[in-house]
């Protein structure tokens, strides 16, 4: 028997749009949220690959009749996503005072990238401006060199597309007490600077008094930092507790009494060099070998390749495969009781379900068949391999 997961039951309507959206939309479906995704007809899919578990729509929000088949499907869901620039939503009679009119139960998440208000909150943008506006950019990097963003992880996925789904998650379980809903606005630059509350907190202290680049957790410290291996690997240093360094010396042939202080932070430089030496001199599959099972708290940097090969992840099952053979993370994080069971299945072709998806919101055969002639909405089932 199949087990219930968290968010089962919970209807989502998701209005497609850049990888924050699509994500927040996946995490919840991941979880048992039956999510359906609103695209536009005539386009070619989900270009951020994150349609796991939902189902496909493609309605033309620019038509008013386009407009009231979503308001039918927001009168009797749970929570609507979009991800569009502020305005947007209401220049379609679509903004939360109407549908929250039809539906007062209605939870209307808002993810985007400077808010739904302030000077910036209408202009375009990515994750390094969101970043960089956050004031978290301004504190990655090598010391002399200029900021740069870790891929678009921070701002796009954690500030934005995950603390949507944080907000969420928050108003549903709200609502169990009020019995209403309420508008989430989430946004990139915002949900960045809170996931560094921690740099804000600790700004003064020994962890970032120096420039950037130059301090213990931002590749200044020998101890906390990555090697290249004889091989062209890398392995991945976090030796910060006394105990542990003293294992990281010991595994690299070294003798604390022979060496500066750990903490000397003017040695910092010719430490690096000389971790760098001997790390040059044996392949990552050797240093694993000689850190396994210790607690020096070195690991290999492991690429997608090898990932999947770890024996940890085997032994939790960290990584999927679905049915295209394409892995993936599991959600996270694991529920005892209901834990998230992600479909296996393909992505949606645009317009896939369209025609169920109406009828189980109460349209008949012959209104789907008009919505379809006037273009108000695409239908594209898959055709048979024969």
């Amino acid at each position: 028997m199949r087990v219930p997961m968290a968010l089962q039951g919970v209807s989502v309507v998701e209005l497609a749009g850049l990888a924050p959206g699509p994500f927040c939309g996946m995490v919840l479906a991941d979880f048992g949220a039956q999510v359906v995704r609103v695209d536009r007809p005539g386009t070619r899919g989900d270009l951020s690959r994150m349609a796991r578990g939902k189902r496909s729509l493609a309605v033309d929000l620019k038509q008013p009749r386009g407009a009231a088949v979503l308001r039918l499907l927001c009168a009797r869901a749970d929570v609507v996503l979009e991800s569009f620039r502020p305005g947007v939503m209401e220049k379609l009679q679509l903004s939360p005072e109407i549908l929250q009119r039809e539906n007062p139960k209605l939870i209307y998440a808002r993810l985007s990238g400077f808010g739904q208000s302030g000077r910036f909150s209408r202009v375009a943008g990515h994750d390094i401006n969101y970043l960089a506006l956050s004031g978290v950019l301004s504190r990655i990097g090598r010391s002399g060199e200029a900021p740069y963003a870790p891929l678009n992880l921070l701002a796009d996925f954690g500030g934005g597309g995950l603390m949507c789904a944080l907000g969420i998650l928050m108003a549903l379980f709200e609502r169990t007490r009020s019995g209403k809903g309420q508008v989430v606005d989430a946004n990139m630059v915002e949900g960045t600077a809170y996931l560094g509350s921690f740099l804000w907190k600790t700004q003064q202290t020994g962890l970032w008094g120096q420039p950037r680049g130059q301090n213990m957790l931002d590749g200044g410290a020998p101890f906390y930092a990555t090697y290249r291996t004889a091989d062209g690997g890398f392995m991945a240093v976090g030796a910060l507790e006394p105990q542990f360094y003293e294992l990281l010396l010991r595994g690299l042939g070294l003798k604390s009494d022979e060496l500066p202080s750990q903490m000397s932070i003017t040695d910092w430089p010719e430490m690096k060099k000389k971790f760098a030496d001997i790390f040059a001199k044996k392949t990552k599959a050797e240093w694993c070998q000689i850190f396994d099972g210790t607690d020096a708290c070195v690991t290999p940097v492991l690429t997608f390749e090898e990932v999947t090969h770890c024996g940890h992840h085997k032994d939790r099952g960290s990584f999927i495969i679905d049915s295209e053979q394409s892995v993936s993370p599991r959600p996270a994080p694991q529920l005892s009781n209901t834990p998230a069971v992600p479909s296996s299945e393909r992505d949606p072709f645009v317009g896939e379900h369209t025609e169920e998806i109406l009828k189980e919101f109460g349209f008949s055969q012959e209104e789907i068949s008009q919505l379809k002639s006037d273009k108000i909405v695409e239908s594209n089932k898959p055709r048979a391999n024969l």
